[in-house]
């Protein structure tokens, strides 16, 4: 499974943004697709998840009532709207794959990586 993420840029707080993430080489239908951010200093953290079939979503407390995880069928892609957003977002920010239907939130719990695109918030 290959992952690319894109979409990242620098944003004035309250600004929007809409990051995208393409996946190809997946043979199973039954999978997680999640979003994770790391900032400068600190630890990878989960963001949003969204479980392909159902499309049941969870998001984190700190991104809830802003972002919007959401995924295109037919183009095998999924999207992190980024509303309202503060300069404590600024991250690399990660898309990830996991088989399985759990919305699981653990770094460990996704074998498959995109590489990061950066989000720089200013205030």
């Amino acid at each position: 499974v290959q992952l690319q993420a894109f979409g990242g840029g620098l944003v004035q707080a309250g600004g929007s943004l809409r990051l995208s993430c393409a996946a190809s080489g997946r043979t199973s239908t039954t999978y997680v697709m999640g979003w994770f951010r790391q900032a400068p200093g600190k630890e990878r953290e989960f963001v949003a998840n969204i479980n392909w079939r159902t499309g049941n979503k969870y998001y984190s407390d700190s991104v809830k009532g802003r972002f919007t995880i959401s995924r295109d069928y037919l183009k095998d892609m999924v999207y992190l709207q980024m509303n309202s957003l503060k300069p404590e977002d600024t991250a690399a920010y990660y898309c990830a794959s996991r088989e399985g239907t759990m919305l699981l939130t653990g770094v460990r719990e996704y074998p498959y990586w995109g590489q990061g695109t950066l989000v720089t918030v200013s205030s």
